[in-house]
């Protein structure tokens, strides 16, 4: 299927890029959203490419400091300011945004298209979000995407190990705040504060203790109780105390407890059946939940000997 968004290779090519690395949820009910690195450390000067016009917008959090950066839209220069590392910048693929290369570069660019607004917009019962408010070239001190940005910048950097409920998580996260920070969203109501029922709790957590790859998207789960995303997200966390991503990874350090009781049963095996990419996945998020390596808790809990590290 041909990618649609501008995210990926079809962002990275106008801006020199042969490798763009994405991460994409579809958790909204409307066209995906996705997050992509950007990093060129030895472009050729020139303007970047055009980017497929599209009703969507780029977010981006900047990396690295680029001085006199002249801007583009429209066909014409209309700014040149000094681009700053940390600061968030907006960009309305409406308008085709272009800018000079001419010096090194590493960003993270958000792909939000208007459905999504749209659909955040629905969710919220309030008014549909006419534009998003920015000025070409002028960046945002926000620090909610620069939270997001580099909590993304792990997984997009180690995408065998990606659990697609936390892209879902924090692409939800990242949509809503945008739709506040820079549409001025405002919800008619208040959104509700209770959690699942009793029948749904135990079902939604039986859906995904039986996927511990966390492969299911949150969209999926949520739809099978006519829910919203974002309702289930906020419902799930009410009942079971953790957001979905969360829940799940604390239910594969419980399998993984159960199966490290097979002493001769190896900590690469366990690892995967536990639901990680691999020991070395294992093992990081194992040490961070428990505060100690996997080989040393069960060394510790069934007095075996030093037979793995």
């Amino acid at each position: 299927m041909a990618q649609a968004g501008v995210y990926g290779r079809r962002l990275g090519q106008p801006l020199q890029l042969k490798h763009a690395p994405s991460l994409i949820t579809r958790s909204l009910r409307s066209d995906a959203l996705a997050v992509t690195e950007i990093r060129n450390d030895n472009p050729v000067r020139d303007l970047s490419g055009s980017l497929p016009a599209d009703d969507a917008y780029l977010v981006s959090l900047k990396f690295r400091d680029y001085d006199d950066c002249e801007c583009w839209e429209d066909g014409r220069c209309i700014t040149k300011s000094n681009i700053r590392s940390g600061a968030t910048y907006l960009y309305d693929l409406k308008r085709d945004p272009r800018y000079v290369i001419d010096k090194p570069f590493h960003s993270v660019f958000f792909y939000l298209p208007r459905s999504a607004l749209d659909d955040i917009a629905r969710q919220s019962r309030a008014r549909r979000i006419d534009e998003l408010g920015y000025e070409p070239g002028i960046g945002h001190d926000d620090g909610v995407i620069r939270h997001l940005s580099a909590v993304l910048l792990e997984a997009l950097r180690r995408p065998e190990e990606v659990n697609q409920l936390f892209v879902d998580h924090v692409m939800l996260a990242f949509s809503a705040h945008v739709a506040r920070t820079y549409g001025g969203l405002h919800s008619v109501t208040a959104p509700a504060r209770g959690g699942l029922a009793a029948w749904q709790a135990r079902q939604a957590c039986e859906r995904l203790e039986a996927d511990l790859r966390g492969k299911i998207p949150l969209k999926q789960i949520a739809a099978e109780f006519d829910l919203s995303v974002s309702h289930f997200s906020r419902a799930f966390r009410v009942s079971t105390g953790l957001p979905p991503h969360q829940w799940l990874l604390q239910q594969r350090v419980k399998v993984a407890k159960q199966l490290m009781a097979v002493i001769d049963l190896p900590l690469s095996e366990i690892a995967i059946a536990a639901g990680f990419a691999n020991q070395s996945h294992f093992t990081r998020v194992f040490s961070a939940a428990v505060g100690i390596s996997p080989a040393l808790w069960r060394r510790e809990m069934y007095r075996v000997p030093n037979i793995e590290t």
